[in-house]
């Protein structure tokens, strides 16, 4: 059996993980509201994850909500001494499944408190704040009220890190300024390149990059270069995408969901995909060739 250790490790603060994670986002139902079509499927991918080697996982209490982290708990608990759970804070669910701010001092440590419980843990290994002053892309504002209101919790022994989410070059600084900030979670991806120079600065200062949506999102990549590149690497376009994510810099630690064992396998055999400087370069232009 290959090792996902391949793909090489980096530190979410003092806690060492594989850079090759999983994306718990789509175990809950469709819109990722409700419970899964299939509740003992969604159990067996954690379980499978673990097994081949993944001690990062991402989630949200508002995944569901509470379904994923209750899902989690299920699956994992009492979860293995190396394995890294990331939760965020700052957004809430509507009765209509809309997304909607949550960030007020009080409903991060309700949230807080809400990942502690349907986890069942004591202390959060890292609670992401995600920034929600615009539901569709990262805009300039203090996000000062919120980290302080973490740091505290922090202090209190409830969560272990502190990190950010859709937020700005900016928001970053100012939340480093407060605290330790451990990982930067963005939108980034082949096509969508806005946090290049961010992820330089995050590396020079051993700071944890995490892509989200690394294979596009709810619209899938599609490139012909990708589609090319991929066939003669032996490979399928999503993995050549995540491939060059961790030939991108050092500091990226990948978390693509899935519900399906398939898929879950497809994602962890990246590790074992090698990508060479002519790869790499061609797909490198193809952000340049869609602007």
């Amino acid at each position: 059996m290959s090792s996902i250790a391949t793909a090489g490790a980096f530190k979410l603060g003092d806690l060492t993980v594989n850079r090759l994670g999983y994306g718990a986002m789509q175990l809950a139902g469709p819109h990722v509201l409700g419970p899964p079509k299939d509740r003992n499927a969604a159990i067996a991918v954690l379980r499978e994850a673990v097994k081949q080697g993944v001690n990062h996982i991402d989630t949200s209490d508002f995944y569901g909500p509470h379904i994923t982290n209750q899902i989690i708990r299920e699956a994992l608990h009492p979860y293995p001494e190396d394995l890294v759970i990331v939760t965020k804070v700052g957004a809430l669910r509507g009765e209509d499944g809309s997304w909607q701010p949550g960030a007020s001092p009080e409903g991060l440590i309700r949230a807080v408190h809400d990942n502690l419980r349907n986890l069942r843990l004591e202390r959060l290994d890292v609670v992401n704040f995600r920034s929600m002053l615009n539901e569709h892309k990262p805009v300039e504002g203090t996000i000062a009220p919120q980290i302080e209101a973490l740091a505290v919790l922090k202090q209190q022994g409830l969560i272990r890190h502190i990190g950010v989410s859709h937020v700005t070059p900016a928001q970053v600084r100012e939340a480093r300024w407060i605290t330790e900030i451990v990982g930067v979670q963005n939108l980034y991806n082949l096509a969508h390149r806005i946090d290049d120079a961010l992820i330089d600065e995050l590396q020079e200062a051993g700071i944890a990059y995490v892509p989200y949506f690394p294979l596009g999102g709810f619209s899938t990549l599609q490139s012909s270069i990708l589609s090319d590149v991929a066939k003669a690497a032996g490979a399928t376009p999503s993995q050549m995408a995540l491939a060059w994510l961790l030939a991108r810099a050092p500091n990226i630690l990948l978390i693509p969901g899935t519900s399906s064992l398939v898929h879950l396998k497809e994602n962890l055999a990246v590790a074992q995909l090698k990508i060479s400087k002519g790869q790499f370069a061609m797909l490198d232009a193809i952000a340049s060739s869609r602007s």
